[in-house]
């Protein structure tokens, strides 16, 4: 079981929409541009997302994607099954029929491994990756302005 690039494209779609938001509407092609993702990819996955109402569309001039909920009230989870993404680590599908006898001797484990999977990326708010995103750009911000400058000095030789 893994995340396939639909539903990590998805969340890194929707962390830079929630980032771009503030403006107002995001397009899809600055999205394309700033995280290396394929326009008409980015059209697959926002129309998913549109239909499970986590963006909306707003037309014309200016126009673009905004998200629907409080950052704090959509989910990784809501994200990646938005766009359906597979979150499960059964051989079966959850289905019980890993086996001609029924479950395999793993079933209850992986099964379980597909709650706690489902529970932690509940848990996760688009708002928490915003905020940590927010604070990665600012501590990088603060290093940049900090870095002495260059001399222009020729080195001093350490040879004898």
């Amino acid at each position: 079981m893994r995340l396939t690039t639909k539903g990590r494209f998805a969340v890194t779609a929707m962390i830079d929409l929630a980032l771009q938001q503030d403006t107002g509407p995001v397009s899809l092609a600055g999205i394309s541009q700033r995280q290396s993702i394929s326009l008409s990819y980015l059209e697959q996955l926002f129309s998913k997302l549109r239909r499970h109402e986590l963006v909306d569309s707003v037309r014309g001039p200016g126009g673009g994607y905004q998200i629907t909920k409080p950052l704090h009230a959509v989910s990784v989870a809501d994200i990646i099954l938005a766009v359906d993404e597979p979150l499960d680590a059964t051989q079966c599908g959850g289905k019980e029929n890993c086996t001609e006898e029924g479950q395999c001797m793993t079933h209850d484990l992986w099964s379980s491994l597909n709650r706690k999977m489902l529970e932690y990326l509940g848990s996760v708010s688009i708002q928490c990756l915003v905020d940590k995103q927010r604070e990665k750009n600012s501590s990088r911000t603060i290093q940049f302005r900090e870095r002495p400058a260059a001399s222009n000095a020729p080195a001093a030789s350490t040879t004898h």
